[in-house]
């Protein structure tokens, strides 16, 4: 027999658990974030909370779904409006920027979970279809830049890969010392993706490195 759906209130509880879990993992981190605390910034039972979710691995699971979930509808509302392969990957680069310096709650968890393991096994380690998400929208830029000619020849895997190490990178570092010029990395993150992608490129991409 199927499982009725959520009603609109169970929907709206389980949102406001999601929240105050985001906000907790946020503040404290997910070693310190326990199913007691998020009751208590929910102001409801820890019963209550195991009602809408079977444990607390379960919980976090859904606050991370519904960060990606935002983070993906906000960066993909920006890349569909763009006109271009090139326009496309610049408001990738700026959106991505841009979401995670207005959500820096968000940011916390999205980082957490990227690296947090799960029965043994890293959640979004290479090779799995978490993983592959964040590099495929990218590369799918990368080969509309290539038909359209004006990309040049390359890996768009490889360099889907690269560009999100380098994202990733800028991101971190400003988490670690917020004294660094954002916008400025971010500016520079841009040009040289920029420079890396676009068709008559001075370096030969033939040519064999030293």
């Amino acid at each position: 027999m199927p499982e009725r759906p959520p009603t609109f209130v169970e929907e709206a509880r389980r949102r406001q658990i999601v929240d105050c879990t985001i906000e907790l993992v946020s503040e404290r981190g997910p070693g310190r974030t326990s199913l007691a605390g998020i009751a208590e910034r929910a102001g409801i039972s820890k019963a209550a909370v195991l009602y809408h979710f079977t444990s607390k691995d379960a919980v976090m699971q859904a606050a991370l779904d519904h960060v990606i979930a935002s983070y993906a509808a906000a960066v993909g509302a920006l890349v569909d409006a763009a006109t271009g392969p090139e326009a496309m990957l610049v408001a990738y680069l700026r959106g991505t920027i841009a979401y995670l310096r207005e959500h820096p709650a968000h940011l916390r968890v999205l980082v957490e979970g990227l690296v947090r393991d799960r029965d043994g096994d890293r959640e979004f380690a290479p090779g799995t279809p978490a993983a592959a998400s964040r590099w495929q929208g990218v590369a799918t830029i990368l080969g509309l830049g290539q038909e359209a000619g004006v990309f040049r020849p390359f890996d768009t895997r490889a360099l889907a890969v690269v560009i999100g190490g380098a994202l990733d990178g800028v991101v971190a570092e400003w988490v670690g010392d917020r004294s660094l010029d954002l916008a400025a990395s971010a500016a520079e993150l841009e040009t040289a993706v920029l420079l890396a992608v676009r068709a008559g490129d001075p370096r030969s991409p033939d040519r064999a490195l030293p």
